[in-house]
């Protein structure tokens, strides 16, 4: 039997299959609400068989997107938006969950099509850690004061209630690629000199916090994933070690899964990338922590998918471009792999 369809169960939600579809940012929402665009992009990817999708990284405060472009869950409009890309990813199978995020200083940005620098809108305030710019092309933040992150971790928390009220299953934290709660973890872009800066031990009190104010109201049978970059591919700065000593605490706190990604928080690193290239990070965390993860990043073969579920590097693959190239990549590796997938019968007259 493949073990890339063999069932994954975390608390009380089983997932039909290891293939989950990655948080992707579409970059099409007005005032942080799904559209067509969103419904028919989901709608696509959830018949096309993966075990859940985590929806893209979704803002829980206005100034907390990457974009002015974002979906977002700050208000109950957005909540009742979200309804129905949920009720069809359950229509179709799919475990339906979604990542709520904080962008910190890589916020009021372009679109990446347009470039991705910097808008430096006069009304939107950058928050960080410290006041230290992503790079020449954006706005200096400013540094978060207490009020500031006690505000911060009250939007993860309400919006953590909203995304149950909406439907989801799963919630993933998003501390990977620089944004706010990673930027908290590195010590090149997090200087501070209180309790939230300086050793590792207090650079992840605040993630930690947040994570542990998430758990709280997040129910006991549905799971919580991390999303981590496990290294910065820097100097003197956020590496796969501290990822491990960060991920006892996560599983601690009642994480189910790390997502385990790597990079994002500085411009202009030389990452080496190749096929799985990220494979080795969710296998030292798996092994390390012992707690399940799920390897992302340059994996586009079906082969190469079965091959790390079925030699314990990952215990699912979170597929990212190659679901938008092929929405149906799932069906194609059931078929490759001799698996048996449900297909609409609406499509059944050309199986693959």
């Amino acid at each position: 039997m493949s073990h890339l369809f063999t069932p994954l169960t975390l608390r009380g939600v089983t997932f039909s299959n290891r293939i989950f579809m990655a948080p992707m940012c579409q970059y099409s929402a007005k005032d942080g609400l799904p559209n067509d665009w969103h419904r028919t992009h989901y709608a696509t990817r959830a018949i096309g068989g993966v075990g859940s999708i985590i929806l893209e990284a979704t803002a829980v405060t206005p100034e907390g997107r990457i974009t002015a472009h974002d979906l977002g869950l700050w208000n109950d409009q957005q909540t009742e938006a979200m309804k129905p890309l949920v009720d069809n990813m359950v229509a179709n199978g799919v475990v339906p969950g979604i990542q709520l995020a904080h962008a910190g200083r890589k916020g009021d940005s372009d679109v990446p099509w347009r470039g991705g620098k910097g808008m430096f809108s006069s009304d939107w305030k950058l928050l960080a850690p410290s006041a230290i710019a992503f790079d020449e092309n954006h706005e200096t933040p400013v540094e978060m004061s207490s009020d500031d992150m006690d505000a911060v971790e009250q939007a993860f928390v309400d919006a953590a209630k909203r995304s149950l009220q909406a439907g989801f299953k799963v919630v993933e934290l998003h501390m990977a690629h620089g944004y706010l709660l990673h930027q908290f973890l590195s010590p090149l872009s997090n200087q501070r000199s209180d309790e939230y800066g300086g050793s590792l031990e207090n650079r992840m009190r605040y993630p930690l916090r947040i994570t542990k104010a998430v758990r709280e109201v997040w129910p006991d049978d549905l799971p919580l994933f991390v999303r981590l970059s496990a290294t910065d591919w820097a100097e003197d700065a956020w590496d796969l070690e501290q990822s491990i000593v960060l991920c006892r605490e996560l599983k601690a706190m009642g994480v189910d899964l790390i997502d385990v990604s790597s990079g994002g928080l500085v411009g202009n690193v030389k990452i080496p990338l190749h096929p799985g290239y990220q494979v080795p990070f969710a296998d030292e965390i798996k092994r390390q922590v012992e707690m399940p993860t799920g390897s992302v990043g340059l994996i586009t073969e079906v082969i190469q998918a079965e091959q790390i579920v079925a030699t314990g590097q990952a215990d699912s693959i979170f597929l990212a471009r190659e679901l938008l190239r092929n929405p149906y990549w799932p069906q194609l590796a059931a078929k490759q792999l001799g698996a048996d997938i449900s297909w609409p019968p609406q499509y059944e007259r050309a199986p693959f």
